[in-house]
């Protein structure tokens, strides 16, 4: 897409450059016979197709889903999980919970060493960072309820992908060599890869040896086997059946936690939506397992009370009013956010207006807040790393009825574990990263210790994945959602407030720049030539530490005209495979 430089001036007010945008007036992919919109291209032609041959957005989201399996190995899974939330055209919503869960052999501390430390290398790779796996059983159970066409005809497209062969980009060529040949940091020291793993090397490396370059073939042999099995037997081969069998001895012989019983009892859940209001508008979004849900509604709260509406969009005032109601959120996130099968979370009072109130009583209209006098409650000692992985994927979509699907799944970290099950081609997840690892020890780098996520067997790991359905008087408005770990709420907050509280179309929503703050580590973080040297200057003389990052997130999404209704496939090209795709007439 072709773009050009805005020059910003009005009197200084405006706080951030533009978003680059169109030179000409660019909506996005429009259709009026359902679209798909996804970070991989394959995987959106996929769900497309699926729309063109009579299925609803359940069936194309399953179709893309499974896809993305294939074509976007580094999250895109089977060997994950994630949350979906279905619309139907008359307005009722439910969601489906798939997030993975800690084997039965999990402790609480059991990522800690002898002196009491986080064992990072194991979290982030290897047969012991493994949840047990919830795509397969969410997917399905979604399907079972609302899908048109038959489980076998929205599998197969994906074994075919797998079993044929794709053309790989240049984006994925090269991750792909970074995996298969190990990444140094700047003082030589290994990062995770598959390159410890013979079995993950096998599958992804480029027959041969040497690098895979773009234009190459894939060909993914044993995933598209497992693929099929799923097709044709159904989700109980993954969790009793041959697959679940080759996941527990590989497991077993490597020193991995998962079992086969583990993978029996698995149960994917269908849960009510969170729901919010804000502006007239309806929030439709994920409630625990995931905090995203709460988090947003609890942030849209604040800031509707803060009559954020009447600020400029984008000043510095408005970025205060945010960032103070992001840290807010994110405190409450840490305090009490965590598996509602385990612990009781206070729903109702987290996403209340009163609650709203009572915390924008503390906001200084010219100070930034501490977030450490905030949460003085639960700050303990300890200098722990904190970084949750970015690497997730979402994609949205809607029918020619206007029934909409919005998915957020991932293996946590790019590549998950990095193990791929041997015989199988299935990469699996490190989603036991995103408990509290170390309990009672909550700090200023961004750990947190907090007893809601702390391990439990067969308990859900605490997510920030956001996917969210957007209505007004009872039309479908918007669907969107974003990967990027623990920035996810925020990047969805900011695409929410462009279409609700200033009234962008869904394509400046999602171009406009980002930020981000998630309470510890107490700072901002703007997307790269998103501020200007001004608004730096006025924000660090509020007490804002600021922090200048890569982009954030990549929001697929479908936006409704709100005068003509059509559908328009909204590609967030901070990922550079991404694509909107029309269905079919």
């Amino acid at each position: 897409m072709k773009k050009m430089t805005v020059v910003l001036v009005i009197l200084g007010l405006l706080a951030l450059a533009p978003a680059a945008v169109s030179t000409q007036i660019d909506l996005g992919v429009p259709s009026k016979t359902g679209i798909v919109a996804s970070s991989s291209d394959l995987a959106a032609d996929v769900g497309a197709s699926v729309l063109g041959r009579g299925g609803n957005a359940v069936d194309a989201a399953v179709a893309t889903a499974f896809a993305m399996a294939v074509t976007s190995p580094s999250n895109g899974n089977i060997g994950g999980g994630g949350f979906m939330i279905v619309r139907l055209p008359d307005g009722t919503a439910t969601t489906f919970d798939y997030r993975e869960v800690a084997p039965g052999k999990a402790t609480p501390t059991m990522y800690l060493n002898a002196q009491g430390e986080i064992e990072v290398s194991r979290i982030h790779q290897g047969y012991v960072a493994p949840g047990v796996p919830g795509t397969v059983r969410g997917l399905a159970m979604a399907h079972k309820k609302f899908g048109r066409l038959p489980w076998k005809d929205v599998v197969m497209p994906a074994v075919a992908l797998a079993g044929k062969g794709f053309t790989l980009s240049k984006s994925l060529a090269s991750q792909l060599n970074s995996e298969i040949k190990g990444r140094t940091d700047n003082n030589g020291r290994q990062g995770p890869s598959m390159k410890p793993f013979p079995a993950s090397v096998a599958a992804y490396g480029k027959p041969g040896g040497g690098d895979w370059a773009e234009g190459d073939t894939i060909v993914l042999g044993d995933l598209s086997k497992t693929l099929a099995a799923i097709a044709t037997d159904g989700p109980d081969v993954f969790y009793k059946g041959w697959i679940a069998d080759r996941i527990a001895e590989d497991m077993a012989a490597h020193g991995g936690l998962i079992t086969k019983q583990d993978l029996a009892t698995y149960a994917a859940k269908e849960r009510a939506p969170i729901t919010g209001s804000f502006y007239g508008y309806d929030i439709i979004t994920m409630p625990p397992s995931s905090s995203g849900g709460v988090a947003l509604v609890e942030m849209l709260n604040m800031l509707e009370a803060l009559n954020l509406q009447k600020e400029t969009r984008q000043s510095v005032r408005a970025i205060h009013l945010i960032v103070e109601a992001q840290r807010r959120a994110y405190l409450d996130r840490a305090r009490f956010l965590g598996d509602t099968d385990f612990v009781q979370v206070p729903i109702d009072r987290l996403t209340s207006k009163a609650h709203a109130k009572a915390l924008i009583s503390t906001i200084l209209p010219d100070k930034a807040s501490s977030s450490e006098e905030l949460g003085k409650d639960i700050l303990s000692s300890g200098k722990l790393p904190a970084d949750e992985p970015l690497e997730t994927t979402h994609f949205s979509v809607v029918d020619k009825d206007g029934m909409a699907a919005t998915n957020t799944f991932t293996l946590e970290g790019g590549f998950g574990s990095h193990v791929v099950i041997k015989g199988t081609g299935m990469i699996l997840n490190n989603e036991m990263g995103d408990f509290n690892r170390k309990p009672g020890t909550t700090n200023t780098t961004g750990t947190i210790g907090t007893p809601a996520n702390v391990i439990a067997p067969g308990k859900r790991m605490l997510s920030s994945m956001t996917p969210v359905i957007i209505a007004k008087n009872g039309k479908l408005v918007m669907v969107t959602g974003s990967p990027g770990g623990r920035t996810i709420i925020n990047t969805v907050l900011h695409v929410v407030l462009g279409v609700t509280a200033w009234n962008l179309t869904g394509r400046e929503a999602v171009d406009a720049p980002r930020w981000d703050h998630e309470w510890m580590p107490d700072r901002v973080t703007f997307e790269n030539n998103a501020l200007s040297d001004t608004a730096v200057a006025q924000l660090k003389a509020m007490g804002y530490d600021i922090v200048m990052r890569g982009e954030q997130g990549s929001a697929q999404s479908v936006w409704m005209h709100p005068q003509t209704g059509t559908a328009f496939g909204i590609a967030d090209m901070r990922s550079p495979d991404s694509k909107a795709s029309k269905g079919g007439s």
